[in-house]
């Protein structure tokens, strides 16, 4: 049979906010940067396979893109 209790529950050790709001903030930043990285990759190889510009052109829009999105995210 299930045991009911009615004192308190242990939770376990105190939470480390300061370390908890760190974690969150670099999960965050890896998800920004991140998901910029892919569309910009995206963008890139569009250029580069499909509006002709071939590598050296897809590269150079990967590297433009790469900065512009960088600068805008900070």
């Amino acid at each position: 049979m299930a045991e009911h209790h009615t004192g308190p529950v242990e939770t376990g050790a105190p939470m480390d906010y300061k370390e908890h709001e760190k974690t969150y903030d670099m999960f965050i930043a890896g998800a920004k940067y991140g998901s910029m990285l892919l569309i910009v990759l995206l963008l890139a190889m569009t250029a580069g396979f499909f509006g002709g510009a071939g590598l050296l052109g897809g590269l150079f829009v990967f590297i433009i893109l790469l900065a512009i999105g960088i600068v805008l995210l900070r």
